[in-house]
C-alpha cells in the first residue's frame, strides 16, 4: 500500500494555467481537416473553423495556443496568409510532406479562432528564413492601434480593432531546422529581433527565446549568459520516445511490456531536464524572472501504418493518458519556473487531444486527462509526502505512483494520481492535515488492456468514470488506484 500526506497549510507557488496549453502547426492534418475546412464546408463551421473542435477544446479552458510552427515557423512569412484568402499564394510545406499549402488559414483565421476558444494567442516569428522588418511589422499588423501602413492594410482586410497577442516566439528550433545555428550566435540573433518586438499600446508582449533540445545545457547556459536580460521566457522541447528517432521510434499502439516501461521511464526524465535547465537558469537570473516554457512536449511513435509518414498521424493508447499525467505533475513541481506548456499538437499530429476524419471527431485518451487535470489551473501547489511501492520490470524500477496536489481559490482541494504500472492496483492511504474536508468527488480513466485506444468504430473505449463510494474519516480516506490509471478527486 502507498501512502501520501497532503500540508494543506504549506503551499509552494501557482500552477500557472498556461501549462495546459496546447500547439498547433501546419502539419499533416492538424490545420487543415482539423482546425480548419474552409467557408463552404458541410462540417458545421464558423467561418471555416469546425464547431466541433472548438466546442471541445472550450471544455478543456484551453489557456493558450502556439502556431503556425514548429519547424513550419522557420519557413512562413506571413504576408503570404492575410488579404482575400482566395488570392493568397500557395507555398509548400517543405518540412512536412512537401505538400502544397493554400494559405487559407493565416493571421486573421488564427487570432480569430483563439478568440472562440478564449485562448490567448502565442505567435512564433521566423527568424532563419525572414528579416527583422518582416517580423516587425508582424507585430505592428497585429497589435498597433495608431495609424501606420500596417494598421491600415489590418483595417483594409477586415479587422479595425488591433488583437492582443502576448506571446510571442523569436524563432524556433534554431539550434536545428531552424538555422542549425550555434547558441553564441542565436544569443546574438535575438537580442536584435527581440529588439523590434514591440509593445504597442497596452499589448505588452512576453518574448520567448528558443531554449534547448533536450538535454544540450550548453545551448541553455550560452543563450541565458548572453540574451538572459532581453527575453522573458526560454523554451525547453523533449519528446518521450520509446524506441530510436531514427531508426524507429516504436508503435503508438502495437507494444509489450518492456515499451510500455521504457515509455513511463523517459517520460519521468523530463523532471531532471527540468531540475538541470533551471540550476543554470538559476546561475544567471536567480530571480527566477525568466520562465521555462515547455513548448513542445508528448509522445513521438511511428506514424501509423497507410498514413503519410510526413503528416505525423498516430493513435492514442491508455499510455499516452499516463505520460500526460506524468508531465503535469512534474510541471507543477516546477511550477516556480515552469510557466507554460505546449502539447504537440492539439489535432490529428503526435499526442493530439482530438482527432478527426472528415465530418467525424473523437477525444482521445489524452484529451480526458487535460479535462480531468483542469481543476489546478491556476491553483496553489501544496506541499505532499509519499511514499509507495517500485514498478519493476526487466531488472529495472520507477516509481509506481506519482502524484499532485493544489487548492482552488474557492478552497477545494484536488489530487491527482498516476498508476505507471500496466500489472497492479495499488491502494493508497491518504492523509489531509492543515484543512478539515468531508466531502469526495473525483473520476478514474482506465483500461482493460495497455494499448486500449478510441477510434472512429469505438469512440468511448477509453473515457472516465465517476468515483462516488469514497468516504472521509476525520480527514483520513483510502483509494484504489487501478493500474495504468489517470485518478482526480476533489475534497470539499
Amino acid at each position: 500500500m502507498s501512502k501520501i500526506i497532503i500540508n494543506a497549510d504549506i503551499k509552494k507557488g501557482e500552477i500557472n494555467k498556461n501549462i495546459y496549453g496546447n500547439f498547433a502547426e501546419h502539419l499533416g492534418r492538424c490545420i487543415y481537416g482539423g482546425f480548419w475546412v474552409g467557408k463552404d464546408s458541410d462540417i458545421p463551421n464558423v467561418n471555416g473553423i469546425r464547431k466541433d473542435v472548438v466546442e471541445a477544446l472550450r471544455e478543456l479552458k484551453i489557456p493558450v495556443l502556439r502556431w503556425p510552427g514548429g519547424c513550419f515557423a522557420e519557413e512562413y512569412h506571413w504576408m503570404d496568409g492575410v488579404g482575400d484568402y482566395e488570392k493568397r499564394p500557395k507555398i509548400i510545406n517543405v518540412h512536412w510532406g512537401g505538400t502544397v499549402e493554400n494559405n487559407h488559414f493565416g493571421t486573421h483565421e488564427f487570432l480569430e479562432l483563439c478568440e472562440m476558444l478564449g485562448a490567448q494567442p502565442y505567435i512564433c516569428g521566423n527568424v532563419s528564413s525572414g528579416e527583422v522588418r518582416e517580423m516587425k511589422e508582424w507585430v505592428e499588423y497585429m497589435t498597433f492601434d495608431g495609424l501606420s501602413p500596417m494598421s491600415e492594410l489590418r483595417i483594409a482586410n477586415g479587422r479595425e480593432k488591433p488583437w492582443r497577442v502576448p506571446y510571442f516566439g523569436v524563432g524556433n528550433e534554431n539550434w536545428g531546422n531552424g538555422g542549425n545555428m550555434r547558441p553564441e550566435y542565436y544569443g546574438d540573433i535575438f537580442r536584435k529581433y527581440g529588439t523590434y518586438v514591440r509593445n504597442y499600446g497596452d499589448n505588452k508582449v512576453f518574448k520567448i527565446a528558443c531554449g534547448p533540445n533536450a538535454d544540450d545545457y550548453n545551448w541553455t547556459d550560452k543563450v541565458m549568459k548572453i540574451a538572459g536580460p532581453f527575453m522573458d521566457g526560454l523554451s525547453l522541447h523533449y519528446y518521450t520516445i520509446p524506441g530510436d528517432f531514427f531508426k524507429g521510434k516504436g508503435s503508438a499502439t502495437i507494444f509489450d511490456e518492456t515499451e510500455w516501461f521504457t515509455t513511463m521511464k523517459k517520460a519521468l526524465y523530463m523532471d531532471q531536464l527540468i531540475t538541470k535547465h533551471s540550476a543554470i537558469m538559476d546561475k544567471y537570473d536567480p530571480d527566477k524572472r525568466v520562465a521555462l516554457i515547455v513548448d513542445e512536449w508528448g509522445t513521438w511513435f511511428d506514424a501509423e501504418p497507410g498514413t503519410n509518414p510526413g503528416f505525423l498521424y498516430q493513435q492514442n493508447t491508455i499510455r499516452d493518458a499516463l505520460v500526460a499525467g506524468i508531465n503535469f505533475n512534474i510541471f507543477h513541481d516546477h511550477c516556480e519556473r515552469v510557466k507554460m506548456a505546449n502539447i504537440a499538437q492539439a489535432i490529428n499530429v503526435l499526442q493530439a487531444v482530438i482527432l478527426t476524419e472528415d465530418s467525424k471527431m473523437i477525444l482521445t485518451p489524452t484529451y480526458h486527462v487535460f479535462n480531468m487535470y483542469k481543476v489546478h489551473q491556476d491553483a496553489q501547489l501544496l506541499s505532499f509526502e509519499i511514499k509507495t511501492s517500485d514498478y519493476e520490470c526487466s531488472e529495472e524500477k520507477i516509481p509506481k505512483i506519482t502524484a499532485t496536489a493544489s487548492m482552488s481559490s474557492e478552497g477545494k482541494i484536488n489530487i491527482s494520481f498516476c498508476n505507471l504500472s500496466p500489472l497492479d492496483d495499488e491502494d493508497i492511504l491518504c492523509e489531509l492535515r492543515g484543512e478539515n474536508k468531508t466531502k469526495l468527488k473525483g473520476s478514474i480513466l482506465t483500461a482493460e488492456n495497455m494499448n486500449d485506444y478510441n477510434s472512429f468504430e469505438e469512440p468511448n473505449k477509453v473515457a472516465p468514470v465517476k468515483i462516488d463510494d469514497v468516504n472521509i474519516n476525520n480527514n483520513k480516506f483510502k483509494l484504489l488506484i487501478p493500474k495504468m490509471s489517470v485518478v482526480t478527486v476533489t475534497l470539499e
